[in-house]
């Protein structure tokens, strides 16, 4: 007669083992290098101070990526206009067929607007460009 035992003593000494397939089983691989395309971006004045910015770009990693080449060209055009300031209103990202597309709604002025999400232009377009991030 064969005598095995506990289920729970077992359990124990298998366990450190499953682990540590486990973990190497989850390891994951390198990540890709991030070589975005910027594929240009569309500026339409709305009414007043109210800008739309369409922007489009292939190899982004995520929607952030297409939301920040639109707040890019958003803190250019304001410096452009003879602004320092740009609030964002809205951002709608879409992916289809590899290519990103934001739609983004930015008031720019020349100080700064009330509002949590307010962009000292200046400053933003010096990251933009730090990141490699064209603006308008």
């Amino acid at each position: 007669m064969i005598r095995r035992p506990p289920l729970a003593l077992a359990l124990l000494v298998a366990l450190p083992g499953a682990l540590s397939a486990c973990a190497e089983a989850g390891a994951t691989a390198p990540e890709k290098p991030f070589t975005p395309i910027y594929q240009g971006v569309e500026t339409r004045l709305l009414e007043g101070n109210l800008v739309n910015f369409h922007v489009s770009m292939k190899g982004a990693r995520n929607e952030q990526d297409a939301a920040d080449y639109a707040k890019c060209a958003a803190a250019q055009y304001a410096l452009i206009r003879g602004y320092g300031f740009a609030r964002h209103v809205r951002t709608a990202v879409d992916h289809q067929g590899g290519v990103w597309r934001a739609d983004a709604v930015y008031t720019i002025s020349p100080a700064l607007p009330r509002g949590l999400r307010t962009i000292d232009a200046e400053v933003a377009v010096a990251d933009c460009a730090e990141l490699g991030i064209p603006t308008v």
